[in-house]
């Protein structure tokens, strides 16, 4: 495997690797994509405030978020169909999150299930749900993790209805997944991706049931339709979770100050600050710009994590320092895995935690909780 000394490197070694499809369907965003570019751009406006003289040699990563220690101050965002982007994506990123100490966010939409990853990640997870059209399948998903042993449910609101992914519409890209000719010769062109995903088995979702056309749908089976519509979904239900779920529930999507409030008002531990990646919405302003405003209307002591854009371990430090107690990757640990497996995604976790402790030290903060006081500066071009 080639050397990669950034997340950049990273992406452009598993675009090569994977076939077309499948790194769109990673590396791409809904409209024209200007969300997801945004997301990136306003972490370069971010100026952090060094400091000299400050003795920080006995510097730690060590932080607590939703009362446990982790020891790093960033995990892993809930992503879908991973073992699709590179075979084994799921394992291994549990296996990380166990032995260097943080958190998998396991996605309803996991190829793998929600209690083995559970398991193979130490109790190192937090369960990302996805309300679907039925009820029933909300509630049995909600009650598998609570029987799994999950403590943190993290509730996606920013999908009433999956927009379209350009990328994914021109590819071909559907969920259940389909292998037509194009797709044929695509992965035929990328034989080390095709040949470890016939040997781990065709990806597919494993904790639902997956219907494209609801009518289709056996009655006695709860489905789970990708595309279909989440509008339903309003604070009402949100209050109906809270009231099931019997441990700490984090609200994902959150945009503005007004929804962190009401989120926090109907008894949410956490607000999780993004905008899917830009996968969403491509009108979307950048979430590293929403952060402070969300920290603003919470105070000082409501716990937030935060997703969209972060690239390394300096972004980790701005994501801090703007108002997050916590901050997930998602893209580039996928991008890492394409580029070179279990080995790939290690390199990739070396990198960000000496590229975090390198920044504190330029900062003057020994811990990740100062990086919270940090001095930010926003620079507009």
């Amino acid at each position: 495997m080639t050397a990669f000394f950034n997340v950049d490197d990273c992406r452009e070694q598993a675009r090569r690797r994977m076939p077309r499809m499948i790194f769109d369907a990673l590396d791409g965003a809904t409209g024209n994509e200007t969300a997801s570019r945004r997301n990136r751009a306003a972490f370069e406006d971010v100026c952090l405030q060094g400091r000299v003289l400050v003795n920080v040699e006995s510097r730690t990563l060590k932080n607590v978020f939703l009362g446990h220690e982790w020891q790093v101050p960033f995990g892993i965002a809930p992503m879908g169909m991973c073992d699709l982007f590179w075979p084994g994506s799921d394992q291994a990123m549990a296996h990380a999150a166990r032995e260097l100490g943080f958190p998998l966010g396991v996605s309803t939409m996991s190829s793998t299930t929600l209690e083995q990853l559970f398991d193979l990640a130490g109790g190192n997870a937090w369960f990302q749900l996805y309300a679907g059209e039925s009820d029933e399948l909300t509630h049995k998903l909600v009650e598998r993790a609570a029987r799994a042993g999950y403590e943190t449910l993290i509730l996606t609101a920013d999908v009433p209805a999956l927009a379209p992914r350009q990328r994914d519409q021109r590819n071909g890209f559907k969920v259940p997944f389909r292998i037509g000719p194009r797709q044929f010769i695509d992965f035929a062109c990328h034989p080390r991706w095709a040949f470890s995903t016939l040997k781990n088995g065709k990806p597919q979702p494993r904790n639902v049931g997956t219907s494209t056309i609801s009518d289709t749908a056996p009655k006695k089976q709860a489905q789970f339709r990708r595309e279909s519509g989440r509008g339903r979904f309003d604070w009402h239900f949100l209050s109906e979770l809270r009231a099931i779920w019997p441990h700490k529930l984090v609200l994902k999507g959150v945009m503005c100050a007004p929804d962190a409030q009401k989120a926090a008002d109907a008894g949410v531990d956490a607000i999780y600050v993004s905008n899917h990646g830009g996968r969403q919405l491509d009108s979307a302003p950048a979430a590293i710009e929403m952060l402070p405003l969300v920290r603003e209307a919470l105070g000082s002591e409501f716990p937030i994590v935060f997703d969209s854009g972060v690239r390394s371990g300096e972004d980790i430090a701005r994501t801090l320092a703007s108002g997050a107690d916590f901050a997930l990757l998602g893209r580039p640990f996928l991008y890492a895995m394409g580029a070179g497996g279990s080995v790939g995604l290690a390199q990739l976790l070396k990198l960000l935690t000496n590229d975090l402790s390198t920044v504190m030290a330029q900062l003057g903060c020994i811990n990740p909780v100062q990086l919270n006081d940090a001095v930010r500066v926003s620079v507009r071009r």
